[in-house]
């Protein structure tokens, strides 16, 4: 959840960890901290965003060339200036910045306290910088191997970074289920826990993995196992281009993301697709393809919005391919005992490739035998190395905290394995295959044309920007559609909003509809536009005011809602990657019409690292 950065080199380390802090403000922004080694430490740390620090640190000491910085995204402990990081020991010789949660804190802390230690903090990050001092207090033992000892003690996840006033020449960094990645240069690393404070710096980098710690000087980088075996690191060169961190002229980056969609979506596809031939190629799955002529099931995992990419993708696979789907809450799946064997293949679905409760549905996955399968924006995360084989979506970095088009490229890769499993199945014709993938290849241009729609919609969201409940409603692939326009809204606006198949409003939502109810319907021509009007009119026969996604020219629904966005007319498969757009901007301008901050919505991170 919480962003971390680090440096040690020749440059001044302030303005290096500063830059770093501001671009990962998005995995955490309840406070932050940074600690520098210049002689002495100097350790600056403020509740609030990476600006109030910086206002904070002006006129003080911010010399030297190592240092670190944190983020914060409060789990144990309100957000305050005494709980941001970094934590220091009791007697002030160390330091730490801490990503994760140390599940026996609790345990840990009594028996510190027993021995006397102190603690300023309720964080769980301060009990284990006094357990590193404790250790070294016992046993004499150095700073790398103290550390070693006290992380084989704690249970839980951590991406950490130590620094120790007596050694100011090294940082000790590990990881376990947090991500952490080093950049290397020219006598000079970086730490960080993601790509982005380091590209504009160095292409070079070392995705850590779990249970190693890293021991870096200036011109050395030692990297062990948590059993202090020597590992052999493998140098990764990123592909993330610096001009992908800015705004680039929008507002937001969410409004910047949404644009980005027609782009995203055509290099999640390129390269895998062939309409003139009707092929699909999927060369992270390809070994996998006779085992997909046979699986008897396929379990989708995610959460979030990634979780909402599923129920599109059951509905996909089932069409296309017609192999049973079953989508699971990666939260609740971890924690029963499901049948799974080794026909079974499961899906993980993650934008950053680094949700912890994925993670643990995987594990559990692998444990009955299954294959897995992992669908990723992120090259180099957790996820795609913990699966078998997978797709990742190339959508670039997504800076906003509520996805937008991560979750688009999810879809369109799910569409791709979809038409895939197909291919390989023999359950579509051939002559299908190149109609439909003639149209896919098309859809970027038709989600310019939803774009096109910004200033209808920016009309809609003004009248509606003081509502305080919305309902959205769809059947199909648009269920799933109208989960993710209710959940957008609700992230950035606070308004509270739910959706709804739309059959099922009779069922009891129904009851919630008034002259102050606005609900959105997905509305579009296809199987079931029929019974959607039926629906519309149940609305309209209580006085509930309609917002319709229609497909252009109709005339049948327009004459019934109380306002319209029409989207362009497409095959029922590629629903969701339309009707998708004009919620995303309804969301965005109700959003920023009531002042709320966009891309750092309250009490959100955008990469959940922790349970």
């Amino acid at each position: 959840m919480c962003g971390i950065v680090g440096y040690i080199g020749y440059r001044d380390a302030w303005p290096i960890i500063i830059k770093g802090l501001h671009r990962l403000e998005y995995r955490g922004y309840d406070s932050a901290g940074v600690a520098l080694i210049n002689g002495t430490f100097n350790i600056y740390k403020k509740a609030g965003k990476v600006s109030d620090l910086e206002k904070f640190a002006e006129g003080k000491n911010l010399s030297g060339h190592i240092g670190m910085g944190h983020t914060r995204w409060a789990t144990h402990g309100v957000p305050s200036d005494i709980n941001s990081h970094p934590h220091t020991s009791g007697d002030g010789r160390l330091a730490i910045i801490h990503n994760g949660i140390i599940e026996n804190y609790s345990s840990l802390k009594e028996t510190l306290l027993s021995r006397g230690h102190v603690f300023k903090s309720d964080t769980d990050t301060e009990v284990l910088i006094h357990l590193i001092e404790d250790i070294q207090d016992q046993t004499n033992l150095d700073l790398r191997e103290a550390v070693r000892i006290a992380l084989n003690e704690v249970i839980g996840a951590y991406a950490i970074v130590i620094m120790s006033k007596d050694d100011p020449d090294q940082l000790i960094a590990a990881r376990k289920g947090s991500p952490l990645v080093l950049g290397v240069g020219e006598k000079e690393y970086f730490i960080a826990s993601d790509a982005s404070p380091i590209v504009e710096y160095t292409k070079n980098v070392i995705y850590l993995n779990d249970n190693e710690i890293a021991y870096i000087k200036r011109d050395e980088l030692l990297i062990k196992s948590i059993d202090n075996v020597v590992q052999i690191p493998y140098v990764h060169e990123l592909e993330l281009k610096l001009e992908m961190l800015e705004k680039g002229g929008y507002d937001h980056f969410m409004l910047k993301e949404i644009y980005e969609q027609p782009r995203s979506i055509r290099d999640c596809m390129r390269g895998r697709i062939y309409p003139q031939e009707g092929k699909v190629q999927l060369g992270g799955i390809k070994e996998y393809a006779e085992k997909l002529k046979n699986v008897d099931r396929i379990i989708i995992v995610a959460c979030g919005t990634s979780w909402h990419a599923g129920l599109v993708g059951e509905y996909l696979i089932e069409e296309c391919a017609r192999i049973p789907v079953e989508v699971e809450y990666a939260s609740e799946f971890r924690y029963r005992n499901p049948i799974i064997s080794e026909k079974d293949i499961v899906i993980a679905i993650s934008q950053s490739g680094e949700t912890a409760d994925t993670m643990a549905a995987i594990q559990l996955a692998k444990e009955k035998g299954a294959t897995i399968f992992g669908i990723c924006n992120v090259v180099g995360a957790s996820i795609p190395r913990l699966s078998n084989a997978g797709v990742y979506t190339h959508a670039g970095p997504e800076i906003g905290v509520a996805s937008t088009k991560a979750f688009t490229a999810q879809v369109t890769v799910l569409t791709l394995m979809a038409l895939y499993m197909a291919q390989q199945r023999g359950t579509i014709k051939q002559s299908e295959l190149i109609r439909l993938l003639t149209e896919l290849d098309n859809i970027p241009l038709l989600v310019e044309r939803c774009l096109a729609y910004n200033d209808r919609i920016k009309e809609i969201a003004e009248k509606f920007k003081d509502s305080r409940n919305f309902l959205f409603l769809g059947r199909g692939s648009g269920f799933p559609v109208a989960l993710e326009g209710a959940l957008k809204l609700k992230e950035i606006s606070y308004i509270h909003a739910e959706g709804y198949p739309a059959a099922e409003m009779k069922h009891g939502p129904i009851a919630l509809i008034d002259e102050e109810m606005p609900v959105v319907v997905i509305a579009t021509k296809n199987a079931s536009y029929e019974k959607v009007i039926s629906n519309i009119q149940e609305v309209k026969a209580r006085k509930g005011i309609v917002i319709a996604i229609v497909t252009e020219g109709d005339r049948e629904v327009v004459q019934m809602a109380d306002y319209t966005i029409e989207i362009p007319d497409a095959d029922d498969i590629f629903l969701p990657l339309l009707a998708t757009i004009p919620l995303q901007l309804l969301s965005y301008h109700i959003a920023v019409m009531r002042g709320c901050n966009v891309d750092q919505p309250r009490n959100l991170a955008k990469s959940v690292t922790v349970e």
